[in-house]
């Protein structure tokens, strides 16, 4: 089976680095470029289950709890299994999740847990170590837990540079100030 490069990245970051902001900017581009892909809905599931994975590491646990929900509701383990995953074990894992944020949603997330995809394509998981190798990633690395005291990993999209879409937005804010007013007064 062919896989997308983009899905590919994903489950290098999902497991490797554990970067689950960057998990979620890879398959949103590729599912925005592809607008007719048949598997559109399994990519927003696997976008907001590493949005669930960035909510709960980082404390927000009704974040979190909406993720996996909404991810539970477009994954399955047939739709996984196509994707050359262990998709009745990854459904188990994210209803665990979905509990575990549900219970402690006013507790801290000291009960945090990764999540792993088990990959069971064989030529999957190659693909996945010759990125990782190309990219200089140990694969010892593949699957440990999240690195909890990485403050750039765990509150990535708080210390990215935003420049750009805070200067796109001023543009369309300019943009519509200039044109004529269709409304009736």
């Amino acid at each position: 089976m062919k896989y997308p490069d983009h899905y590919v990245s994903y489950l290098v970051e999902f497991h490797a680095t554990r970067d689950f902001f960057e998990c979620h900017e890879l398959l949103e581009e590729y599912w925005k470029e592809h607008p007719a892909d048949e598997r559109a809905l399994i990519w927003v599931g696997l976008i907001q289950l590493a949005v669930g994975q960035y909510h709960e590491r980082r404390g927000n646990l009704a974040g979190a709890a909406k993720m996996y929900a909404q991810a539970l509701g477009k994954l399955t383990a047939e739709s996984l299994d196509s994707l050359g995953l262990d998709g009745a074990k990854a459904v188990v894992e994210l209803e665990a999740a979905l509990a575990r944020a549900e219970k402690l949603e006013d507790a801290i997330s000291s009960a945090y847990k990764d999540i792993n995809l088990v990959i069971v394509d064989a030529q999957l998981q190659v693909l996945c170590e010759q990125e990782c190798a190309e990219r200089g990633l140990a694969q010892s690395k593949w699957g440990l837990p999240s690195e909890m005291a990485d403050e750039a990993l765990i509150h990535r999209h708080t210390l990215r540079d935003r420049s750009d879409v805070i200067a796109a937005r001023a543009e369309a804010i300019a943009a519509r100030k200039k044109k004529p007013s269709t409304h009736n007064r």
